[in-house]
């Protein structure tokens, strides 16, 4: 049964969803002119914070870029090919490799969602290799599916920023540890509670025909390696020797150990020094490291193009007051036992309008934090109620499927009526389970 509702409304959405850049503008147009609705003699106002907001995540933006390319380059070293062809291998049927891309996916969120973003990435890719009766657009749902868990995780923005002293919420809620916030037994219940549900979600879902396997893109590896440079002038040697890529690479090795014994937590600055140190010492030569980078540059595209206008949409729901009136709507008919769940829920829906967990925190933390106190809520609960409800509709909202996508070569509309279903299911999972375990 769920087969058979899964493969309709895949190709409902395939039919019906518009790129994803479209679905960005449109966004950008319907929080405009519901702006325009609630400020209607300040129309100045709503154009300036746009334009204002338009490079706020400009760092962002080039930090998603190169940890895309850094990682894929990395992930073309022959010794780190093999080690995921490895992982890959233990694959052996179709519901075996969309279990298995699930939790090394799941694996790599929980550690770090900018990790995560490769890694699911490519063992989709090593283990539909290996896998042509899987459908390679599940197995591509199954890579990003985890995304929904990166708030229980070690790299959890919402969790972190609470944790750490002089948040801009420090005043109000206070210093809280990560012991009440990731670590807490209702947050570890809920991960759990989806590590389990949700590949036996994907596995049903599997269709029994119609089957789209793996297709290889058709770039010309065997052309690049044709192009070889000559060794025999002084600029050959130089370009293939690899000493250079060995000395810097460990400089930048030096410099993460350095970072880490004085304290600092993982994040994606360190991320992407970190490949690409490793991949300029386990690459051949600094020219092969450069190709290898090069291959990997039409995977950023989607990033740079769409992301300045999610800030746009930020800032113009901020200035509106319009994710005031949502966030306050929401919450003006909840209780003590039901703010939570409120919350979350509110938190999906700006996510859908807003993917920014950190821009969403800003937005939304402010006038949630206040509200839950009135009822007597632990800034805590509500902390993870938006970090919930932020993960949950990144399954709906398909900006942070584009990096995957990129990867393997697929269209956001051939795994967008999978994640939709999936989101309904994590939603309603976790609305359950929040209302007992916090």
């Amino acid at each position: 049964m769920l087969t058979r509702m899964a493969d309709r409304f895949s190709k409902l959405v395939e039919k019906y969803l518009p790129d994803a850049f479209v679905i960005a503008v449109l966004m950008t147009l319907f929080v405009f002119i519901l702006g325009l609705f609630m400020k209607p003699s300040e129309p100045v106002e709503l154009f300036k914070s746009f334009g204002d907001g338009f490079w706020v995540y400009l760092a962002f933006t080039m930090q998603m870029a190169l940890l895309l390319m850094t990682g894929m380059a990395l992930a073309s070293v022959p010794a780190v090919e093999r080690i995921l062809e490895n992982l890959a291998s233990k694959a052996q049927t179709a519901n075996q490799a969309y279990v298995l891309t699930f939790l090394i996916s799941s694996a790599a969120y929980y550690i770090n969602w900018g990790l995560a973003v490769v890694v699911g990435a490519i063992i989709a890719r090593e283990v539909g290799k290996r896998n042509q009766n899987a459908h390679f657009p599940l197995l591509i749902a199954a890579a990003y599916a985890p995304t929904v868990l990166y708030t229980a995780g070690l790299s959890s923005s919402i969790g972190l920023t609470v944790a750490t002293e002089g948040h801009f919420l420090e005043k109000v809620a206070g210093v809280i540890p990560t012991s009440e916030t990731i670590f807490h037994p209702g947050t570890i219940t809920i991960l759990v509670a989806l590590l389990i549900t949700i590949p036996i979600f994907i596995v049903l879902m599997a269709p029994k025909k119609g089957i789209i396997s793996y297709t290889p893109p058709t770039n010309s590896k065997k052309a690049a390696e044709q192009e070889e440079n000559s060794n025999d002038t002084p600029a050959g040697k130089l370009e293939s020797t690899p000493f250079l890529g060995i000395a810097i690479g460990l400089i930048g090795l030096i410099y993460i150990v350095f970072e880490f014994v004085n304290g600092r937590n993982l994040d994606l600055n360190l991320i992407n020094i970190a490949f690409l140190s490793l991949g300029l010492i386990l690459h051949k030569s600094l020219i092969q490291y450069a190709k290898a980078f090069k291959e990997a540059a039409s995977a950023i595209s989607p990033i740079i193009l769409q992301f300045p206008f999610y800030a746009g949409i930020i800032a113009v729901l901020g200035s509106s007051g319009l994710a005031e009136s949502i966030i306050n709507g929401m919450t003006s008919i909840a209780n003590k036992e039901t703010f939570d769940i409120f919350t979350y829920w509110t938190a999906g829906f700006v996510n859908i309008l807003a993917p920014s967990g950190g821009g969403q925190w800003a937005l939304q933390g402010p006038l949630q934090v206040p509200a839950g106190l009135q009822l007597g809520v632990d800034p805590a609960v509500t902390a993870m109620a938006v970090g919930w409800g932020d993960a949950w509709t990144n399954l709906i909202q398909p900006f942070w499927a584009l990096p995957i996508l990129s990867v393997v070569g697929l269209h956001i509309r051939h795994i967008m009526g999978y994640c939709i279903l999936l989101g309904i299911w994590v939603g309603f999972i976790t609305t359950i389970l929040m209302f007992f375990v916090y």
